[in-house]
This record gives C-alpha cells, structure tokens and sequence, in this order.
C-alpha cells in the first residue's frame, strides 16, 4: 500500500501508458514515507521471505529494487544529471552493498542478477521490464507496487508497454 501510493503519486504515465517520468521533487518531499516503506522492507528476514510464494518473493525484490534505486537517486537530488554520476570512474552505483535486505547487506545488482534472476529459481526474462534502474533506456517504473496475486499480469503489461515504447524500440515491418 504504501509504496502504491508513492507511486501513484510521483509515477506519471505518458504516450498512453507505454512511458513514465517520476516526479522526483514530489518524492523528496515525502522522503520519510519512502524511508519507511525501505525500512519495511528491510525488516523482512530470510526465513518469512521463504515462507513467501515464489510470487510473493519475485514482487517483494522487484518493489524493493525500485524503491531503493528512487532512495539512491534522492541522496544527490536535485544535483543530479544522472544514475552514472553517483559512481565513479572504477565502479557503478549499481554495484556497493548498502541496502539492508533479508539479513544482510547487498547491492542493486546482487537483487538484480544474484536474487532476481537466479538460474532455475526466478529465471523469468520478463523481470527486465519490471526493474527501473532510473536511467533513460531502462523500462518504465510503473505507477503501483508489484503483488504476488497479480504479478503474471503486470509482467505481462510491462513487457507490451516496453516493446509498445517507439523511444527505445523501433522495427520495419
């Protein structure tokens, strides 16, 4: 719920919902809510998150990815021009453990690549059009939180929205 709200209130659609911006001033504004959903996150230990349907995991790493990249991109903003800029020369801002998550600490990319797209676990290439990695050519960041009961149908919608977008996909017939 309350990441839904965040969203729906600082997502704005466009192009008929095949792209979105994220109103990050709106965001900052309500750093404290985000914190709180972060934290809610956070606090979900190793042994509940097994208990979790495999659904219900997939949608908790996916919501926690994105909140947490719109956390990372509120450390610098406004004096931000882009996601790359928080990295440096030898390294990117997807790859420093600092999310606390199931326990320990881990990274964008540990969720990403080590979590969500673990062989033979999640192993579902739709997961691309979920994640929003805040910068230009990612996928949209949708308007509502992932849940594990509709999670097959939002997958869906993400990837007809994405192939749909004629920024970052073109074809000639």
């Amino acid at each position: 719920g309350a990441w839904t709200t965040l969203l729906s209130r600082h997502v704005v659609t466009a192009d008929g919902g095949k792209s979105s911006r994220v109103r990050y001033a709106g965001l900052a504004g309500e750093r404290a809510a985000l914190d709180a959903y972060c934290a809610s996150l956070s606090a979900v230990g190793a042994a509940a998150f097994e208990g979790f349907s495999r659904a219900q995991r997939m949608a908790l790493l996916i919501n926690a990815y994105n909140a947490f990249t719109v956390e990372l991109i509120l450390t610098k903003y406004p004096d931000l021009k882009s996601i790359r800029d928080l990295g440096s020369l030898l390294s990117n801002p997807w790859k420093p453990k600092w999310i606390p998550l199931l326990g320990g600490k881990v990274s964008l990319d540990d969720i990403e690549h080590a979590m969500l797209r673990k062989r033979g676990v999640y192993d579902d290439p739709r997961v691309h059009f979920a994640v929003n990695c805040a910068s230009v050519g990612c996928p949209m960041l949708r308007e509502e939180a992932y849940v594990g009961e509709r999670l097959e149908a939002q997958y869906d919608e993400q990837a007809r929205r994405f192939m749909a977008d004629r920024t970052r996909n073109r074809w000639n017939a």
